[in-house]
């Protein structure tokens, strides 16, 4: 009787399923291109993309980080990691995205983050930026200030 080996899973961190855009830069060639993930984590990220990118180099990724990994609200993150692994389709694959045939074969690709930094998102032009708390009125609200009260009240 034979059995089936025993697998131990490596990864530290929880993965999410996520299909997401991803935009990417291989600091090396300084080459940019885009793609979308499959699944990601605090710890790295396995996405497809068309851009020939090859195990062991230095890539810079920017992404809507969900609230599942950042534990508070979703934010734009601009990570750093290294290419582990380049997963080629098989010649004559065309895979399916969304419902949509996707252009031609992507390369599926697992990153280990090294690094990452919350971006500011865009401001809209023309807007005010919001309060922080209805407790401090932006200056043009506030009132005239009243004395304080020689109570302490």
């Amino acid at each position: 009787m034979t059995t089936s080996p025993v697998r131990v899973e490596r990864r530290v961190g929880q993965r999410f399923s996520y299909l997401l855009p991803v935009s990417l830069c291989d600091c090396s060639s300084q080459l940019q291109s885009a793609g979308f993930t499959q699944d990601l984590s605090s710890r790295g990220v396995f996405f497809f993309t068309d851009a020939p990118l090859t195990e062991g180099s230095e890539i810079q990724l920017t992404l809507r980080m969900p609230s599942e990994i950042t534990l508070g609200e979703s934010m734009r993150v601009r990570c750093r990691g290294r290419v582990l692994r380049v997963v080629k389709p098989p010649a004559n694959a065309v895979q399916n995205v969304n419902g949509r045939d996707a252009s031609g074969p992507r390369l599926g690709v697992a990153v280990r983050f090294d690094h990452y930094e919350y971006l500011a998102e865009p401001a809209e032009s023309g807007t005010r930026t919001a309060r922080v708390a209805a407790l401090h009125p932006h200056e043009e609200e506030a009132g005239p200030i009243e004395p304080a009260d020689s109570r302490g009240i």
